[in-house]
């Protein structure tokens, strides 16, 4: 199905946002540092303006009470603040006290020193803060606090939240393959949030990059107007210790906490510090792709199950392949528990590998834990042009009847059990720019609500409105019911998945819709296949000469 959504490129341009990141962009070029170097401490002030705009709110609520009072005030009782889940903010650590140094004032050592003092007085974010401020001289700094300063006070946690996204967006492009490993677009994680519907419960990310995940996932979670906070239990693991202090710091921005292990020596694939296996209600994860040289020795233990029965982090077995494609798949499968729903990123090869990951594959579907596949076009990411796939896990989907939404009935329900959902969203996105796609929040909502209709359950209108709708009318009807359609969607069975050598490839299943032409990618992918048939087929003939010619010889001997 083409579904090509008109660019909103120009219209968003005169966004706060926008403005803010031009500004500190074109500072950035004059500066000469690094987009490594100056990503982290522009994130920090905006983080710090954000502190401090809580933190004056707090502070008057609590003078105005210390007035009628026979306690006297609080306003400078860091636990006042810290019981609202607010930071306490020494006079020299704020916003308002930095912006107003003088530019003959070694400002880099006074936001070191702010930066310090935050830490100090809110333990949550140990370690967490830049203190790299002296890179910068006295002059860029002030530029970059008065233009921070524009951001108004006035503005909710989700909009200070959106600017510190969107920073981490544009740093993400400008950094290239490295921004790929700590962002993944808003709109992906979005698609994924929508259809793992993540209300209520623990939530984890093995790879969580800048956390995006769970700020999506707190999203969803107010758009049907619960608290986030009450809801989500927030789990992450990251390798890299800068980019975990990043989505510590983001997470903050969005007034959420959560136990995020990053830096030192840990590593998802040897270590397990939130003892996943069995725990988890939702899994999200955008893992890097074809990792290779993981010492599988140290793997060893944690394969299969335990005497009695219980699953370990890789209950499936190891690949003997050099890709840890099918390690990833398995921790998030086994981070779930019973009723547990996972989706994330990978790489479109693991749909079609071959040997003992098509093995690995074929476990996992006939456990009967693949919910939904969904191809994705080129150029949804930053970092890499190539397609990618959307895998969802659903471990509840054996008993068939939907989980209730809220509370809310959810429909008759459908018995998927023995089904797997293909979605082909390739030819569906919005050129945002010559080498960057993404969805709209209507293409978001359709695809969501096709799954949902998929599921037996009815339509959330919540992303994409008025125009979701319209476009769902469309395709399946005026009073929408799932459907196979030609080019977009096929519910195909186990058997029919089997015949296809347990591939999970979306295209393999759809087909193409009249009027629409193979493309690239379609005839690559057939062509790979048949490639592979034909070389099983030799493989086979070779074998059947070779025991021919040896039973002829034995015959001969006679």
């Amino acid at each position: 199905m083409l579904w090509i959504a008109p660019s909103e490129k120009d219209a968003g341009s005169a966004s706060l946002e926008k403005r803010l990141w031009d500004a500190a962009d074109q500072f950035r070029a004059n500066s000469g540092l690094k987009a490594q170097e100056y990503s982290g401490p522009i994130l920090g002030l905006i983080f710090l303006r954000f502190a401090e705009v809580r933190f004056a709110a707090q502070r008057a609520k609590l003078e105005k009470a210390g007035a009628s009072s026979r306690r006297g005030s609080r306003v400078d009782q860091p636990d006042a603040y810290h019981a609202d889940n607010i930071l306490y903010l020494v006079p020299e650590s704020r916003f308002e006290f930095l912006l107003t140094l003088p530019e003959a004032a070694d400002i880099g050592a006074k936001v070191n020193a702010a930066m310090r003092d935050v830490e100090k007085h809110n333990p949550k974010l140990a370690g967490v803060l830049p203190k790299t401020y002296n890179l910068f001289t006295s002059t860029l700094l002030k530029e970059l606090l008065k233009k921070i300063s524009e951001i108004p006070a006035t503005l909710d946690f989700d909009a200070f939240g959106r600017i510190y996204e969107y920073f981490l967006g544009e740093f993400a492009m400008s950094e290239g393959q490295g921004g790929g490993e700590f962002y993944t677009p808003a709109s992906i994680v979005q698609l994924l949030t929508q259809v793992i519907e993540p209300y209520h419960g623990q939530i984890l990310d093995p790879a969580c990059g800048s956390g995006g995940m769970f700020v999506q996932s707190a999203r969803f979670v107010a758009e049907h107007h619960k608290n986030p906070a009450d809801e989500l239990s927030i789990y992450g693991v990251e390798k890299t210790d800068e980019t975990g202090r990043l989505a510590r710091l983001n997470l903050a921005v969005h007034g959420l906490e959560g136990e995020i292990k990053h830096g030192g020596n840990i590593n998802s694939y040897y270590d397990d510090p939130h003892s996943a296996t069995g725990k988890f209600d939702f899994v999200l994860a955008n893992p890097p792709f074809n990792v290779n040289a993981v010492d599988k020795e140290r793997l060893k233990d944690m394969v299969g199950h335990d005497s009695k029965g219980n699953a370990r982090r890789f209950p499936f077995g190891l690949p003997r392949t050099d890709n840890a494609n099918y390690l990833w798949i398995q921790l998030f499968y086994s981070a779930l528990n019973a009723k547990g729903r996972a989706g994330f990123v990978m790489a479109n090869s693991a749909s079609d590998a071959r040997s003992s990951e098509q093995e690995l594959r074929q476990k996992l579907i006939e456990a009967k834990a693949v919910d939904v596949m969904v191809a994705v076009g080129p150029n949804m990411f930053y970092t890499v042009t190539l397609p990618c796939t959307l895998w969802f896990l659903d471990r509840g989907k054996a008993s068939s009847l939907p989980r209730p939404r809220g509370g809310e009935g959810r429909g008759e329900g459908a018995n998927r059990a023995d089904t797997v959902l293909f979605i082909d969203a390739r030819h569906i996105y919005r050129q945002v720019d010559r080498a960057h796609r993404d969805w709209t929040p209507a293409q978001i909502g359709f695809i969501a609500n096709l799954v949902r209709l998929y599921r037996g359950e009815k339509p959330d209108l919540t992303v994409g409105g008025e125009e979701t709708e319209a476009k769902l009318k469309e395709v399946f009807g005026k009073k929408p019911a799932y459907a196979d359609i030609l080019g977009l969607c096929k519910a195909a069975t186990l058997a029919e998945i089997e015949a296809q050598g347990w591939s999970l490839n979306p295209g393999r299943y759809v087909g193409v819709a009249p009027g629409e032409e193979v493309s690239d990618e379609d005839f690559k992918s057939q062509l790979q296949s048949l490639n592979e048939e034909l070389e099983t087929l030799n493989a086979q003939a070779r074998k059947l000469e070779q025991t021919i010619a040896a039973n002829v010889a034995g015959i001969l001997e006679l």
